[in-house]
């Protein structure tokens, strides 16, 4: 296993778990709905954009290997 092979691991690693946090996050917030209903579009787009970052990272990968 290269070192390029542990790196990617390690970021898909790290990105998975910030998507994850963020789904939690976003999860969490629709069952306090309707308290705290202005943080929507900012959880919603943190989420997002996690997710969109573990997609890229994860098609990265696909294609270096």
């Amino acid at each position: 296993m290269s070192l390029d092979t542990d790196e990617v691991k390690a970021r898909l690693k790290k990105l998975n778990a910030r998507a994850t946090q963020a789904k939690m996050d976003l999860h969490d917030l629709s069952e306090e709905l309707p308290t705290h209903w202005e943080k929507i579009l900012e959880i919603a787009q943190r989420c997002h954009e996690a997710h969109a970052a573990l997609m890229d990272a994860r098609k990265l990968a696909a294609a270096a290997s």
